[in-house]
C-alpha cells in the first residue's frame, strides 16, 4: 500500500438482501488528491463511497465483507465508532441540503454537537469554513439570514462548508453538481481543485468531462464490479479493458 493511500478497499462485497450491488471491490484512495467514480446509473458508484464513512449502516438488509482501513483501521472492525468516521469522512449530497435555520447556524452546527460552545471559537469556525467553501465573500454581511435564501450553487458551497466545520480529512461528494447550472458548477470544480491541497476528494460523477477536468485517478464501475482503476489520463486516453473503452467514447452508458 502507497504511503499516500489513506482510505484502503480490500475484496469489498455489499449486499442489499439478495441483491450483490458490489463484487470484490479493491482500490486504494490517496490523500490529497481526488479520485472520480464513474459509470452507468445503478452501477455500485454511490454504494461504494457510502461505505466509506458507514451510510449503508443506516439501510435495512445491508450486508458488508472484506474491509476498509482508514489510516490503516478497519472502518467495520470492532470498536470502530461510526460517529467519529462520519466526523472525519464528511459527506456532500447530489441535492444541497442545508438546515431550515440561518447560514451561521448551519456551519455552527457540527461544532456545537461535537462540544464547541465559546462563540469566538464558533465565529472563527464559521467564517474559516465559508471561506475554505469559497462563499464567505458573498454571505459575511448576512450570516444571520437563512441558508434556504441561497441559490442553489451557494447552497451546495454552504453543505461543503458544513462538512469542513468539523474538520473532516475526506470529503465525499456524491453528484454535488448534477443539479446546478454550468456557472455554480464550475464554482464548485474550482473549490475541488483548493479543497484537494489539504483534504482527500471523492467524487461520484455522471459527467466524464467532470472527472476528467478536477481529478487525479478514476475508477470505472459497471454492474458492481470495478473495471479498471488508474490514473485519470491513463483511464481516458488509453484504458487497459475494451469496458472502459466502450464507455467512455460513448459506445454504452
Amino acid at each position: 500500500m502507497n504511503e499516500d493511500t489513506i482510505i484502503n478497499v480490500k475484496n469489498l462485497n455489499l449486499w442489499y438482501g439478495e441483491t450483490h450491488a458490489l463484487r470484490n471491490i479493491s482500490l486504494p484512495i490517496a490523500h490529497r488528491k481526488v479520485t472520480s467514480l464513474i459509470g452507468p446509473s445503478g452501477c455500485g458508484k454511490s454504494t461504494l463511497i457510502r461505505c466509506f464513512n458507514r451510510m449503508n449502516d443506516l439501510v435495512s438488509g445491508c450486508r458488508i465483507e472484506g474491509s476498509i482501513t482508514f489510516h490503516d483501521k478497519d472502518i467495520y472492525g470492532s470498536g470502530a465508532d461510526a460517529v467519529d468516521i462520519r466526523m472525519q469522512i464528511g459527506m456532500v449530497f447530489q441535492k444541497p441540503n442545508p438546515f431550515p435555520k440561518s447560514i451561521y447556524e448551519n456551519i455552527a452546527y457540527g461544532p456545537r454537537i461535537h462540544g464547541t460552545r465559546d462563540r469566538k471559537e464558533l465565529d472563527k469556525i464559521v467564517e474559516s469554513s465559508l471561506k475554505k467553501a469559497a462563499l464567505w465573500e458573498e454571505v459575511k454581511t448576512r450570516l444571520n439570514d437563512s441558508a434556504l435564501g441561497l441559490s442553489g450553487g451557494q447552497q451546495q458551497r454552504l453543505c461543503i462548508a458544513r462538512t469542513l466545520a468539523v474538520n473532516p480529512e475526506i470529503i465525499l461528494m456524491d453528484e454535488p453538481c448534477s443539479a446546478l447550472d454550468p456557472i455554480a458548477t464550475a464554482k464548485i470544480e474550482d473549490l475541488i481543485e483548493e479543497l484537494k491541497k489539504e483534504y482527500c476528494v471523492v467524487i461520484v460523477t455522471h459527467s466524464m468531462s467532470q472527472a476528467a477536468r478536477v481529478s487525479d485517478f478514476t475508477a470505472f464501475m459497471y454492474l458492481g464490479d470495478l473495471i479498471e482503476f488508474g490514473d485519470t489520463r491513463q483511464i481516458f486516453e488509453n484504458p487497459k479493458k475494451e469496458l472502459t473503452e466502450n464507455y467512455i467514447t460513448g459506445r454504452f452508458g
